[in-house]
């Protein structure tokens, strides 16, 4: 079943990206609010959806864990039937963003934009969950914070991966790209600067046929 969509932007975009969210909140939090009208305003069109744990706890308000994988990736794969892979980018927070990169070859979209990307769970650098990024052929954006628990610059630059993976690191960033008020700088500032650069790969994107 192909969960509700919430769109920004006009229809007539050159790419339509598609952003999930991470496992602890939805769609439509700041963090993914400030993303998708962000890149409306570049000229994209965007969708947000809900997996069906959390499109259940919007309707009676009960916290519930993830779906199991094979759920999570049969709703991206109805987004993706829904919206069409010719001109899409999709991706999202964390593990909305890692499960889009599981399937980002097999349904043949345009690109993929993570934002903060599990590269290991909280505590357990020693266990990466990269495997599939070693061979991964869709051209790939990691937004990511340079402190994050879940992925951080020096941890992250030991791992191999892919060479179609471009990172950008916000400053001083955690999983939501946030800096310590130590850094001088403002999550406003990191979240800006990350959005300039998912447009900027974005639009390297719409340019190639």
């Amino acid at each position: 079943m192909t969960p509700k969509l919430l769109w920004n932007g006009k229809k007539s975009a050159a790419l339509t990206i598609a952003l999930a969210h991470g496992a602890g909140a939805p769609m439509d939090t700041p963090f993914m609010t400030f993303f998708a009208e962000g890149l409306a305003k570049h000229g994209y069109r965007v969708s947000r959806f809900e997996f069906p744990y959390m499109a259940a706890r919007r309707k009676d308000g009960k916290r519930r864990p993830p779906d199991r994988q094979p759920v999570l990736l049969d709703t991206w794969r109805a987004v993706i039937d829904e919206i069409g892979a010719a001109k899409l980018v999709i991706g999202g927070k964390s593990m909305g963003g890692r499960m889009a990169s599981l399937i980002a070859d097999d349904v043949g979209v345009r690109g993929l934009l993570c934002l903060g990307y599990p590269f290991y769970g909280a505590g357990r650098r020693d266990k990466p969950r990269t495997e599939h990024l070693l061979k991964l052929k869709t051209p790939t954006l990691i937004c990511q914070g340079t402190r994050d628990p879940m992925g951080d610059q020096a941890t992250v630059a030991k791992l191999t991966l892919s060479k179609k993976i471009r990172l950008h690191w916000a400053e001083d960033g955690d999983h939501d790209l946030k800096p310590r008020k130590a850094s001088g700088l403002t999550h406003a500032q990191n979240l800006t600067v990350a959005l300039d650069a998912a447009a900027q790969f974005l639009a390297g994107l719409a340019s190639k046929k």
